[in-house]
């Protein structure tokens, strides 16, 4: 049986801005976002559209709702996004043989080929964080765990 924790009494500094959970991750969201931005400008993709190209680097050839699963994105945001990428020449769009209502998303030859380009990206970041590794392997489990536990309970 699952136990709830108590619920904190509700004091004056749980209602401060700085004492939010949510907006130490919103913020720390924004100024990682920034830097991916600059990384990612020469290689012409946005953060969205990079997660979407991890994915095919990792895997090519999968369906709209496996990159979803994967991004925890819907298809209504997904499919803009790989319109665009599409337009840029990097994926391809192709209905699936077995399910012609799935569309299966492939790379180009200009999308495999900018993973060489991409590999500099993760370290990059590593270096922007300042961090050690072991404490960035901390806190990746640490937010995985957490949003595990959110997603439960969403």
């Amino acid at each position: 049986m699952k136990t709830t924790p108590a619920k904190p009494a509700l004091g004056k500094t749980l209602l401060k801005l700085d004492e939010q959970l949510c907006f130490a991750l919103y913020s720390t969201g924004l100024a990682l976002n920034k830097v991916y931005r600059k990384l990612l400008a020469p290689l012409g993709l946005t953060y969205p559209q990079y997660l979407v190209m991890l994915v095919l680097w990792e895997r090519d050839g999968v369906t709209v709702s496996e990159i979803g699963e994967r991004l925890y994105l819907d298809s209504a945001t997904l499919t803009p996004l790989l319109k665009r990428l599409e337009a840029a020449g990097l994926i391809t769009r192709t209905r699936a043989k077995s399910d012609e209502r799935q569309v299966v998303i492939g790379l180009s030859a200009q999308g495999k080929a900018l993973k060489t380009t991409a590999r500099s990206v993760p370290t990059d970041v590593f270096c922007a964080s300042e961090c050690s590794p072991g404490e960035l392997a901390s806190m990746k489990r640490q937010l995985e765990s957490l949003r595990g536990n959110l997603m439960k309970n969403a």
